[in-house]
């Protein structure tokens, strides 16, 4: 069985090429030059820094929603990858999930935004928040898309950036990778 953990050490080792790393609010991290991405909660000695999360149920998403994610045509050789760190703000957090659910979607449109422009990226969003009482980010979210999908990426991303969520968002880290072989 696969575990559920997962680990993302940045250092000088890695399948993939960080081509940048950009603070987009809050405290950034480190820079490095590759980024390996392990099934383990084991985090590396040697590198620059290492992030640790956990797959976990699926959150604020109905049973029509998920179908309609999940018919979405999957990424195509996807050779380019972001991993976007993401920490909430206590009021996000202070709220109840219906509370999250209104503002997740009904407001900011979320999941209707993936749905329109996330065909081809394939998401896998982990959770760090109950890991660890001082984890330094409450989600560590990974995409795979396709080169010629980037700039669909780039555009979901700057839709959800534009939301009422995201205005809850108090530290986020973009990084971008190329898979090497």
């Amino acid at each position: 069985m696969t575990s559920r953990a997962y680990t993302f050490t940045a250092g000088e080792h890695g399948e993939w090429c960080i081509q940048r790393i950009d603070t987009v609010s809050g405290e950034g991290l480190a820079p490095a030059a590759r980024l390996a991405v392990s099934n383990t909660l084991a985090k590396a000695a040697d590198g620059a820094w290492s992030l640790c999360g956990m797959l976990s149920n699926e959150r604020y998403v109905t049973r029509p929603e998920k179908s309609a994610l999940l018919a979405l045509p999957p990424a195509t050789a996807p050779t380019r990858a972001a991993l976007i760190p993401l920490r909430k703000s206590a009021a996000w957090w202070a709220m109840t999930q219906d509370e999250r659910r209104a503002i997740f979607e009904a407001q900011s449109h979320h999941i209707a935004i993936g749905l329109e422009l996330g065909a081809g990226i394939e998401r896998r969003l982990h959770h760090c928040r109950d890991l660890s009482d001082d984890a330094p980010f409450d989600f560590l979210t990974w995409f795979e898309y396709a080169p010629e999908d980037e700039a669909r990426f780039d555009a979901l991303l700057a839709r959800l950036r534009a939301s009422e969520e995201w205005r809850f968002v108090e530290r986020e880290v973009d990084i971008r990778l190329i898979r090497t072989e």
